[in-house]
């Protein structure tokens, strides 16, 4: 089978760079997978499971917000961060969920829509950490 050369790189350095034989990925439009000598493009990437199968073992890393792009048989991902799920802290990410929780329900009895917006972002961050932990571990 073909493969896609696959780069997922944060501002601390490269987290994944192999050939791979597909890559799904969440996008900010969707959910969209691409194999081996897939058309050019460029997406956003929002908080959510990145799944990657090389010899039908998959993969699978929590990444947050950033862009991708797709050229020349290379899948290139720049994203704020990226974990793989067997690397997640279940029980801390259960915490952080609760915590997200509850600021999320402060923020909405005050105006202040900054704080909204971030417990927003951290229960997104926390609820996809869970998701790709529990993928993992499937």
């Amino acid at each position: 089978m073909a493969q896609i050369q696959l780069e997922v790189v944060t501002p601390s350095g490269a987290v994944v760079s192999e050939d791979v034989d597909i890559v799904t990925a969440p996008g900010v439009g969707g959910e969209f997978g691409v194999l081996a000598n897939h058309a050019p493009f460029l997406s956003t990437i929002k908080t959510g499971t990145l799944t990657f199968k090389k010899d039908r073992v998959a993969k699978y890393l929590m990444v947050t917000g950033g862009f991708t792009e797709v050229s020349n048989n290379k899948i290139t991902f720049l994203v704020e961060g990226a974990e793989f799920g067997n690397d997640i802290d279940v029980e801390r990410a259960m915490q952080a969920k609760e915590r997200a929780e509850k600021r999320l329900t402060q923020a909405q009895q005050s105006t202040e829509k900054v704080n909204r917006v971030r417990a927003e972002a951290a229960l997104q961050r926390a609820m996809a950490r869970l998701r790709t932990a529990e993928m993992s571990h499937s």
